[in-house]
């Protein structure tokens, strides 16, 4: 379990890294800027290491985590995903990965229209 946690640490912090230094969206270089900036101040770290454990994991979210994965919106959860699934280690699951995203929307904006 904690090697699991330690691993999933570390890749949060090399893509938060990468993609602080190497703003490669599928938009505008200043669009994406505007667009990382704008999607990192409406969710949680803790929310957001939550999120990438159940994409790219067998993680668990909570409620409120869901809550704020729906108002961070579907532009900035799915263009982060495909950024970090596009990585060159990832690449290969890269369906997988998306499809876990988008399960995990669905999932988000039911739990927040039942509460």
């Amino acid at each position: 379990m904690t090697t699991s946690t330690s691993q999933l640490t570390t890749l949060f912090i090399v893509v938060a890294l990468v993609c602080a230094f190497v703003p490669a969206f599928s938009v505008e270089e200043g669009d994406a800027k505007t667009l990382w900036d704008t999607c990192l101040l409406k969710i949680t770290p803790k929310c957001a290491l939550d999120i990438i454990g159940v994409v790219f994991g067998n993680g668990t979210i909570t409620d409120a985590c869901c809550h704020d994965l729906v108002e961070e919106g579907k532009v900035c959860h799915d263009t982060l995903i495909k950024y970090i699934s596009d990585r060159p280690h990832l690449v290969a699951n890269e369906t997988q990965y998306l499809k876990k995203r988008d399960d995990l929307w669905i999932h988000c904006v039911s739990v927040t229209k039942t509460a």
